[in-house]
């Protein structure tokens, strides 16, 4: 069992959430069940599933957490680049969430491949 919190990976994730909640708030009321509910979802289920993968017991447990994770950060890029199509994002804000939810990604990856080398 880890401690998640020590983990520069779910810092990052916890961070990039608490940027999507406020980027949310924005956004049009009608989609507050729609795209707002998608776009938090999907953020806090990175961190989330980090720190319940870090829960379990072993390696190849947490690994299929951080793809879990990995595949809510796909999620979100999908949902962001939507946010910007619709005109909810603005393009400079659409490139700086979209880089960090890309850094995060990046993050997982390198995390996953350094257990599944050591198992």
């Amino acid at each position: 069992m880890r401690d998640f919190r020590g983990l520069k990976v779910w810092e990052k994730s916890h961070h990039l959430t608490l940027s999507m909640y406020r980027v949310t708030n924005v956004f049009p009321k009608g989609e507050m069940y729609g795209l707002t509910s998608q776009i938090r979802r999907a953020s806090a289920s990175i961190p989330a599933n980090i720190a319940e993968g870090c829960g379990k017991s072993g390696d190849a447990e947490l690994a299929r957490f951080l793809q879990i994770a990995m595949g809510s950060a796909s999620e979100l890029e999908y949902h962001l680049l939507l946010a910007r199509d619709l005109g909810f994002l603005k393009d400079d804000s659409y490139l700086a969430l979209s880089t960090e939810v890309t850094d995060v990604k990046r993050m997982l990856a390198s995390f996953i491949h350094k257990l599944k080398a050591e198992g």
